[in-house]
């Protein structure tokens, strides 16, 4: 690596830190560096609940502001934050960070895997022809995009759209998702697919073992079940997507 591309390299992440210092309110630059994430990690084996986490990521300090409960406000500053983002090689081949979209004080989230072309074109999650299966799913249970949250385990498309490694979610978990569902609160989690149902739920079983009954994530009840990419290439699965799929909506008083 030349002078110049480390030069510039270090100046995007000094870019990125004193953006993340922003968005949770701070205005003065810390002495110490915060602590760094190791680029290969597993997933730890329980996140702490909800009412046990007090600061966003370690290393930062909070403002009295940014602690009330202004979830979208926090959202919108952690999404800036996101959108500049190169914690993991995932930044390197990236078009726009897909951050997720959809009302901050629903109950119901929906978390995927990662963006695909379309998403990587447009910075949207679900917008391509798995998102529009979503979509049709999602108003059969009588909802729509709008009044429910939607979002992804890593913010920027894997090369080739490749499954997720490990690291590349730990660090997006660590610094956005684990953010994302404590300030949204949702009352149910719906994890698509094999890479957010093992990942939230710290499991090696597949997502055959794992759907059609409620889990427990930090006092949320999550649902795995099928990606809708998947469903796309096994149209006789939907049927079970669909059993899933009603026992969120009775949870939420909609069957």
């Amino acid at each position: 690596m030349s002078y110049k591309e480390e030069l510039l390299r270090l100046t995007k992440e000094i870019k990125q830190r004193l953006l993340l210092e922003k968005a949770f309110g701070i205005d003065f630059v810390s002495k110490y560096p915060p602590k760094k994430i190791s680029s290969v990690v597993n997933p730890p084996k329980a996140s702490p609940a909800p009412e046990e986490i007090k600061e966003p990521p370690a290393g930062y300090l909070v403002s009295e502001s940014i602690k009330k409960d202004d979830r979208e406000k926090k959202l919108d500053e952690l999404g800036k934050v996101a959108s500049t983002c190169i914690k993991c090689r995932l930044s390197e081949s990236r078009t726009k960070v897909v951050f997720g979209v959809g009302n901050p004080f629903t109950e119901l989230m929906f978390i995927g895997e990662g963006p695909g072309y379309d998403e990587d074109q447009q910075g949207e999650p679900f917008v391509g022809k798995a998102g529009q299966l979503l979509t049709k799913i999602i108003e059969a249970m009588k909802f729509n995009r709008q009044i429910v949250y939607i979002t992804n385990m890593v913010k920027c498309r894997p090369p080739e759209n490749r499954t997720p490694r490990q690291d590349e979610m730990f660090i997006c978990f660590e610094n956005y998702l684990k953010w994302q569902i404590e300030w949204i609160k949702p009352k149910i989690i719906c994890a698509l697919g094999n890479c957010a149902a093992q990942f939230l739920l710290n499991t090696k079983e597949s997502i055959s073992s794992l759907r059609g009954r409620f889990h427990d994530y930090n006092a949320i009840k999550l649902m795995p079940t099928f990606h809708p990419a998947y469903l796309l290439r096994n149209p006789q699965d939907k049927s079970k997507c669909w059993h899933d799929m009603k026992k969120i909506m009775k949870e939420m008083g909609q069957g």
